[in-house]
């Protein structure tokens, strides 16, 4: 079992990510915390940009059981994936960047009903998080062509649809991977693809989000004197590229979807 400093040291490096499962292990560790208040402090300062992290350790803190919170969570990205694989059809292709475990079970649950498409999907750099994607896809048999960051526009040009998950949703937009802003307005206004993000609704936020810089290692070990390296994790896709959300609510509009989740 994990210790609460291993779970944040895990959540810091990335060896725990995904918006969901890093919630999930925040609880799992909370629970199991005794001082209930250090360890939210110590989780909530792990990642900047997970507002699901905040609801759920807001939601243990009012008297919610933990571990019903995560059985909730894991029952609702199954409903999601069935609603998400409405969006899939015989022949697509489907592109997506990064990883996202929201985004691989609809597309599981896509070729469980027998839908035939494939995959185009980048490798994320500098942390490769689309390598994650590929290999589970490719595990479940569905078939992946797999490119560099830079030939994103390769991989979108036979693409039907584009499909990312979300750290954040806020009034103006979805924080997710950088390079999901960009992918987003090629994809809406040059290609005339839709874009969903498929999400959990937990991780909307009414507060303003911090982006997280990642250290400049990650990109470049001994980077030479005068060059300063930019490594922020996510941006935003603003919400007038976005097609539409899917979530546990259903797959809504984004003004649709706002209106929703404020319930």
């Amino acid at each position: 079992m994990a210790t609460l400093k291993q779970t944040v040291r895990d959540i810091k490096t990335l060896k725990i990510q995904g918006s969901q499962t890093t919630a999930e292990a925040a609880l799992l560790a909370w629970a199991k915390a005794k001082d209930k208040q250090k360890a939210t402090k110590m989780l909530m300062a792990t990642r900047p940009t997970e507002p699901m992290l905040f609801n759920a350790l807001a939601a243990a803190n009012a008297g919610h059981n933990p571990h019903k919170l995560i059985n909730h969570f894991k029952l609702d990205k199954k409903h999601i994936a069935k609603i998400g694989a409405k969006l899939i059809h015989d022949g697509m292709a489907v592109f997506t960047h990064c990883h996202s475990s929201t985004v691989v079970e609809i597309l599981k649950e896509a070729k469980k009903q027998g839908k035939r498409f494939e995959v185009h999907n980048t490798e994320t750099r500098p942390l490769y998080q689309g390598r994650i994607t590929a290999k589970e896809l490719a595990n479940a048999g569905i078939n992946v062509k797999h490119y560099v960051d830079s030939a994103a526009m390769v991989a979108m040009k036979k693409a039907d649809i584009f499909l990312f998950g979300a750290d954040a949703i806020v009034n103006d937009g979805v924080y997710n991977k950088i390079g999901t802003e960009m992918f987003a307005e090629v994809a809406s206004t040059y290609f005339k693809i839709p874009v969903y993000s498929c999400t959990h609704s937990w991780k909307f936020s009414q507060k303003p989000i911090v982006v997280e810089q990642r250290p400049a290692s990650e990109i470049w070990k001994g980077v030479p004197k005068g060059i300063e390296v930019y490594n922020p994790a996510f941006e935003l896709a603003e919400k007038k590229f976005i097609t539409g959300i899917v979530s546990q609510l259903g797959i809504f509009s984004f003004k649709q979807f706002l209106r929703q989740v404020k319930r």
